[in-house]
């Protein structure tokens, strides 16, 4: 009466041992890296963001650098333009300023020979101060007499007749103008800082000679009597606290022999 309920049923196969496992897959298996070891997104960006950092911070300091030492090397070349200006006068002569070139002093130059004795010069010295500084300023000697290839001494006084203690700044030119490239000072107290203290007297010395070449410069042939002139102004501190003329430009300009040149307008 009943019909016993009969399911056909595939048989079951027992599941495969890990032995038996295939070798690809175990090797699949047990070189993946387990997924806890891998970076989180928050990390991955954390990582990238702080690589961007790191290179923007090297190309900052870069360009930092080389902007500091380009802005350096604009403000040296400014700052040392008056006293390059200075040097390529004293070792060329120009402007009628005495020339302080090393090379002439070597000891082949400083003797007088047969040919610069019969050529004596007449070297005459002057002396000036600026109003604001109260000194006297005066050569010691009137003139001296040398052949060109002889070495001479000169010396200028200053007197403080202030009651405090100042500072003084010398400039100097000669004339005429064309024998100064052979006019050479081995020692002077020009462009340098002068402290002389209230009451206080000081010798300044110039020890010069003229260069032997001059007597084979035609243009000079009637030249016999020359001028040394040397201006002294009152010094003030700038901003460097270095010591410079406190003096107005064109004044000191023209006491160095430089009045009728044309100059670059200050700024």
């Amino acid at each position: 009466m009943f019909r016993p309920l009969v399911r056909s049923c595939a048989p079951l196969r027992a599941p495969r041992s890990s032995a038996s496992s295939s070798p690809r897959l175990q090797t699949r298996l047990f070189s993946t890296p387990s997924r806890a070891s891998d970076p989180s997104p928050a990390e991955r960006a954390r990582t990238a963001r702080d690589r961007l950092y790191a290179e923007r911070s090297k190309k900052n300091r870069t360009l930092v650098f080389y902007t500091v030492g380009a802005l350096a090397l604009v403000g040296g070349i400014t700052y040392a333009a008056v006293p390059a200006y200075r040097a390529f006068c004293a070792a060329t002569g120009y402007a009628g300023t005495p020339m302080t070139d090393p090379s002439r002093f070597e000891a082949s130059r400083l003797y007088a020979d047969e040919n610069t004795q019969g050529r004596p010069i007449t070297v005459r010295f002057e002396a000036t101060h600026g109003d604001t500084l109260p000194w006297s300023f005066e050569p010691l000697q009137r003139s001296v007499t040398v052949v060109p290839g002889q070495t001479a001494l000169a010396f200028y006084t200053a007197k403080n007749n202030s009651d405090k203690d100042l500072i003084g700044i010398a400039t100097y030119n000669m004339t005429p103008e064309k024998i100064a490239p052979y006019f050479a000072k081995v020692e002077c107290f020009c462009f340098e800082e002068q402290k002389i203290r209230a009451g206080e007297e000081v010798d300044l010395p110039v020890f010069f000679f003229i260069d032997r070449d001059v007597v084979d410069d035609p243009t000079l042939d009637n030249i016999n009597d020359v001028v040394l002139s040397y201006t002294f102004f009152r010094a003030k501190r700038n901003d460097k606290g270095h010591a410079v003329f406190d003096a107005p430009e064109e004044d000191v300009q023209k006491a160095s022999g430089f009045a009728d040149y044309e100059h670059v307008p200050a700024k």
